[in-house]
């Protein structure tokens, strides 16, 4: 019987899912996001994270644990992700980042033009990817200068899963602070439906007055779902 040399001794077959790596990314690359359904992309972020095993069991079984929506996953908290069987810090990491780096990307593209009809697409997508999924309701300010360039957002308050409490006279003392001429005011609903509550028109109502003694516009206020957004001005509520 022959022997082995060492070389054949030392040989071993390539791991088979190399090669659906190389197929995958050779896909996106040909085709670009829409070639590939949301567990191949959700496998390609895994394989940075776990660069020497088979990651599409991994990316089916996170997936199956949002009922299939990535969004939700990719805006879960890191101790929900966690719960998943498989998935540790490192995956937990790279999800976070790619989320941090969209957020980043739907602001830039926020800030860009002047918030008019022709940018006002890109600020929904910014309030929807910033506040659509989030489980308890936050309050958000955008502020704006007399070219209506956007000047800074910020968080004016957390609350509850059905309540966030707002001030009229901080809203209005934040603004002078910063200088703004006008606002867009934004919430979300944790429960996915955008449709304004009474409080929630009544409260728009005292911040545009209080605005008003101040020369401040407000411009509108946006109500965040996971089903889609409403807008107060267009609903004739304010």
């Amino acid at each position: 019987m022959p022997k082995r040399g060492l070389a054949d001794a030392g040989a071993t077959e390539a791991p088979h899912f190399l090669g659906h790596r190389d197929r995958l990314r050779q896909r996106l690359r040909e085709g670009g996001e829409d070639a590939l359904p949301d567990y191949e992309l959700l496998e390609l972020l895994l394989f940075a994270a776990i660069p020497r095993q088979d990651v599409k069991p991994l990316a089916k079984r996170m997936l199956d644990a949002f009922a299939g929506d990535l969004v939700e996953l990719m805006s879960a908290a890191r101790d929900r992700l966690k719960e998943i069987d498989g998935v540790g810090d490192a995956v937990v990491d790279h999800i976070k980042i790619v989320r941090a780096t969209a957020t980043r990307l739907s602001r830039a593209n926020a800030r860009k033009n002047d918030v008019t009809l022709s940018s006002w697409r890109a600020l929904i997508d910014y309030c929807m990817v910033q506040m659509a999924r989030e489980p308890t309701e936050q309050f958000r300010i955008l502020f704006l200068d007399r070219k209506n360039k956007l000047l800074k957002d910020e968080v004016q308050g957390r609350g509850t899963v059905d309540h966030t409490p707002v001030y009229p006279r901080e809203v209005v003392k934040r603004a002078l602070e910063l200088g703004a001429s006008s606002l867009i005011l934004a919430h979300n609903h944790p429960s996915g439906d955008p449709t304004p509550s009474s409080s929630d028109i009544e409260m728009t109502k005292q911040i545009v007055e209080a605005a008003r003694t101040l020369d401040i516009t407000v411009h509108d206020h946006l109500i965040i779902g996971r089903n889609g957004h409403a807008s107060l001005k267009q609903l004739g509520l304010m």
